[in-house]
């Protein structure tokens, strides 16, 4: 079966000498995706999809199974150490945060801070990684949550406007694109960080442009509304930001249980 890939995630893992590559979307019978969005209609001769990740907002589900495509995701092994080094990620990047400013050596000089303790941190979305960076924040630093199984829109104002650290760990959802909004950015503290991690478009780009252009709030990407990214957060020169390339999950043990997961599932269309 001839494979189309619409991302390199596990270019260097493929290592099985029985895969064929094609560019031609017509000939295509099976598919490696990442984030981007797919049309079905540009591949009559698929059969099956293959996800590199646990977002499921760029799958069309229902016009698979329409069509006899089937779709497969990470395994459970695969999912958990998305899950786990997501959340060592979402940590590194608060981390980061916390001690940007410590001191010069060069010339021995200490700069103030706030103890970690001190800090209040608000993980919105109590999922897989969500519930794994509470375990991990929680011997460091007051920890508050916010889910929508759990909590009313009307306590998250309160939360946003205490919280010097907020880790965005939700879904994409109709309801949740732009959640973050010029509305709910303005109630972040000044000198906050915000941390993206989860999905791009869970915030309104121009209205984080907005807020870090004027340096009143501090964020840590990881996700972008389109990928790779090339827009207008790349304008930005301050020491307020921290741009990385989608690479909160990409460690060595996730890329080579993705090539495993995949070569299981074009052997199980093979049959």
């Amino acid at each position: 079966m001839k494979i189309y890939k619409s991302t390199k995630t596990i270019d260097n893992y493929l290592n099985f000498d029985g895969y064929i590559f094609t560019q031609n979307k017509a000939e295509a019978e099976v598919m490696i995706i990442g984030g981007k969005p797919i049309d079905l209609d540009e591949f009559p001769s698929l059969k099956g999809i293959f996800k590199t990740g646990v977002g499921v907002d760029n799958l069309p589900f229902e016009e698979a199974k329409n069509r006899g495509i089937e779709i497969q995701l990470p395994s459970d092994k695969t999912r958990d150490i998305i899950y786990q080094e997501t959340a060592s990620f979402a940590l590194y990047s608060i981390l980061k945060f916390v001690y940007r400013d410590i001191g010069t050596f060069s010339t021995w000089q200490k700069s103030n801070r706030k103890s970690l303790q001190a800090y209040e941190v608000l993980v919105m979305g109590t999922g897989k990684i969500g519930d794994k960076l509470v375990d991990r924040l929680s011997p460091l630093c007051k920890v508050t949550t916010y889910d929508p199984v759990n909590n009313t829109k009307e306590e998250l104002d309160q939360l946003l406007c205490q919280a010097d650290i907020v880790s965005l760990h939700m879904p994409l959802l109709p309801d949740t694109k732009h959640f973050f909004d010029q509305k709910r950015l303005a109630l972040l503290k000044d000198g906050a960080l915000l941390v993206n991690t989860a999905r791009g478009p869970i915030v309104d780009e121009e209205a984080l442009y907005q807020e870090l252009i004027n340096e009143r709030i501090n964020a840590a990407i990881d996700v972008f509304w389109q990928e790779p990214y090339d827009g207008k957060l790349n304008e930005i020169k301050t020491k307020n930001i921290m741009l990385t390339p989608h690479v909160a999950s990409t460690c060595d043990e996730f890329l080579v249980g993705l090539a495993e997961d995949f070569l299981d599932f074009y052997t199980q269309l093979n049959r």
